[in-house]
């Protein structure tokens, strides 16, 4: 057992420089994935340092940590790995550039006119419950909400087109 917290951080960091793309290896022929990988050495590195000081043979114990981090993970229901999963990148892309277009267009609404857009259609309240929050009439409510969705339409062109076509067909399916 060691004793020292400066030795054990040295000793620490040393086998850390050694180790680390050794056990990077072993991860990525488990998960077959290299962001998972690189996820699960730094897991193994972290619970490792927690109890550096009481370990006797590191290097069997890293190996240990990192197999039971995979196996652990592996046991996750699909459900939960789908739920965990981050979109691939040329969907996040598209998605970020479609979000970046949305709020650049929405900058040019006057601000009573985002209000109502942000009301109705991201938080999805109902016109009653707009105009209570707003404290305008329902009628106000509707054509500000007519308004900004032609002058959306109008900025974003195509791109709200595609999006309240995809929109469209999700809420006939409901």
């Amino acid at each position: 057992m060691r004793t020292n917290r400066g030795d054990d951080e040295a000793e620490f960091r040393d086998f850390v420089v050694a180790g680390q793309q050794r056990m990077y290896w072993q991860a990525l022929l488990l998960t077959g994935e290299p962001g998972q990988a690189q996820d699960l050495v730094q897991t193994t590195l972290e619970k490792l340092y927690v109890v550096w000081h009481r370990v006797d043979e590191p290097g069997a114990y890293a190996r240990r940590i990192l197999l039971n981090g995979f196996i652990h993970d592996r046991r996750r229901s699909r459900r939960e790995r789908q739920l965990l999963a981050l979109p691939d990148a040329v969907s996040a892309d598209r998605d970020a550039d479609h979000a970046l277009t949305v709020i650049e267009a929405m900058r040019h609404l006057p601000p009573r006119m985002r209000a109502v857009v942000v009301l109705r259609y991201w938080e999805d309240e109902s016109v009653t419950r707009t105009a209570q929050i707003l404290e305008m009439s329902e009628g106000t409510v509707k054509s500000t909400a007519a308004r900004a969705l032609d002058r959306l339409r109008d900025l974003l062109g195509e791109a709200f087109s595609e999006r309240a076509d995809i929109n469209q067909s999700r809420q006939e399916i409901r």
